[in-house]
């Protein structure tokens, strides 16, 4: 879906301006960037970027559109070929996982997403969230079924699941605290990562086996 986006002469170009405009969204947020800032970041004029963009709430936009398409990207390259509904989840945590990581970004775009846009952003979880949502639930409501996984509420454990990723990488600044240590270093992130796990292995799970 690339509503925003003008028919592209040269993919590069287009790839550097939404990086600029990534980082500089994330920084000052859609009031407060500029477009001035933005250009002069992804080393084009303010011509080309409304040549390919065509204007900042439309690149705003694109932003999101691009970082949801990496999302699916990285989730899908986990998911095997005919998954269980157990390799279902630690697909999905696993590449998930990924996308937060490579995409440090993307929290204060949300944060700030769901702050000054809350239309916006239902817009956005109607359009993006809701489909791997109900596969998620689909795949617990099939592993509960099949008596692979304990009794849960399949909609709020879902949530719970994914409150489990967002928040940690949200939160990191405190979370730093606590932890005694920098939350985003690689070691601290698998080790959340794990921790994850271990609660979906004991808690949902009947079998103490990771998939995969």
């Amino acid at each position: 879906m690339n509503r925003g986006r003008k028919k592209i002469a040269n993919p590069e170009t287009a790839r550097r301006i939404l990086a600029a405009a990534e980082g500089v969204f994330a920084e000052h947020g859609l009031a407060g960037a500029r477009t001035d800032e933005i250009a002069r970041t992804a080393r084009v004029n303010k011509a080309m970027l409304y040549y390919y963009f065509e204007s900042k709430e439309h690149l705003h936009r694109a932003v999101f559109e691009n970082l949801f398409k990496q999302a699916s990207r990285m989730i899908e390259a986990e998911m095997p070929a005919n998954a269980s509904a157990r390799q279902i989840i630690l697909a999905f945590v696993d590449g998930y996982f990924a996308f937060r990581v490579a995409y440090p970004n993307y929290a204060r775009l949300m944060q700030q997403l769901m702050m000054e846009s809350p239309e916006e952003c239902r817009r956005v979880a109607r359009e993006y969230f809701r489909q791997g949502y109900e596969e998620l639930t689909r795949a617990i409501r099939q592993g509960i079924a099949r008596g692979e996984f304990h009794r849960a509420n399949p909609a709020h454990t879902v949530i719970n699941i994914l409150a489990m990723i967002v928040f940690y990488f949200s939160g990191a600044p405190v979370h730093s605290v606590l932890l005694g240590k920098d939350a985003l270093k690689p070691q601290t992130v698998a080790e959340h990562k794990r921790a994850v796990v271990d609660l979906l292995e004991h808690g949902l799970f009947r079998s103490f086996r990771r998939a995969g």
